[in-house]
């Protein structure tokens, strides 16, 4: 019998006290839902191996004189075969420890007493929200290097992604970097391949402005031309937005805000405030955590309400 259910009276039996039993239908409930209100420790074995059998008392045992601040799940690999493949169980006893709903310690084979204590003692002092911690700080650092350094931050939001794939942050994060690192074809793919939810995720949205943002940027035309333009003509708004997209395209934001709030400054009603709109989905491209946000959204409100 494979990937069995454990039922009481009709219904799947749920997990009681500190040490219980779980199964592939009851694992995402038992031990990721559940580790993020303390941490779970994953005992993978079967009746035919004799590791196991030394290893899980020592660990039952570990996890109750931790009084409370730990769980074991125990599964029968036997019983639950595609769990074990999902998590590439392939030898045993296998052991993964989950906290937040993501694995973050675990080992291979049997372990001595004092051994199996220390890693229960070390999981049990881990507090709860150490791992998103964790994934935030990486957020940030790769939110930072996008400016400078694409491949740093794709290499960062990537390994956001490995522990939380959902993560829509570091999916647009990575997205934005493929495009700084001119592959606009790769980021294009990100947004193929996400759910109807995370579509919806405000992080998502700035992604896919930034797509259509670069396509535009990359047809805008040179720089000194267009520059040379708009000092021509002061009030052609067209060449000043097509100026904003070149600037855009080389990475000078700063210069290119200027130039849109020119455009405003000068008539905030051409073309439907086409120089304000373009402002806006800036803002939503850069985030609302951008220095560069912020400062332009007073620089346009001094203007639209002088």
């Amino acid at each position: 019998m494979q990937d069995s259910d454990v039922l009481i009276g009709g219904a799947q039996a749920a997990p009681t006290g500190h040490i219980f039993d779980t199964n592939t239908a009851r694992f995402a409930e038992d031990v990721l839902s559940a580790s993020r209100n303390r941490p779970i420790i994953v005992d993978f074995w079967a009746d035919w191996c004799g590791p196991c059998k030394q290893l899980t008392p020592m660990l039952e045992a570990a996890v109750s004189a931790a009084g409370g601040k730990v769980a074991l799940a125990r599964v029968n690999v036997d019983q639950n075969q595609t769990l074990a493949a999902q998590l590439r169980v392939q030898s045993l006893p296998m052991v993964y420890a989950f906290i937040d709903g993501q694995p973050v310690d675990g080992f291979a084979g049997a372990l001595p007493d004092t051994e199996v204590r220390a890693f229960v003692d070390r999981i049990a002092q881990q507090s709860v929200g150490a791992v998103q911690q964790a994934i935030s700080e990486t957020l940030d650092a790769a939110d930072a290097a996008l400016a400078d350094d694409a491949k740093k931050a794709a290499d960062l939001y990537t390994s956001v992604l490995e522990r939380d794939g959902a993560n829509a942050r570091a999916i647009a994060g990575l997205g934005k970097a493929l495009l700084k690192a001119g592959r606009a074809a790769d980021a294009r793919e990100i947004l193929e391949n996400i759910s109807e939810d995370l579509a919806k995720d405000p992080a998502i949205e700035s992604l896919r402005s930034a797509i259509s943002l670069a396509a535009e940027a990359s047809k805008a035309g040179d720089v000194s031309a267009l520059r040379a333009k708009v000092e021509a003509e002061p009030d052609d708004h067209q060449a000043r937005i097509d100026l904003a997209n070149a600037l855009l395209a080389n990475d000078a934001r700063e210069e290119a805000v200027d130039q849109l709030l020119e455009s405003v400054r000068r008539d905030r009603q051409w073309n439907d405030a086409a120089a304000r709109k373009r402002l806006l989905k800036l803002f939503e491209v850069f985030g609302e955590g951008d220095p560069l946000t912020s400062h332009t959204r007073m620089r346009l409100s001094a203007i639209l309400f002088a």
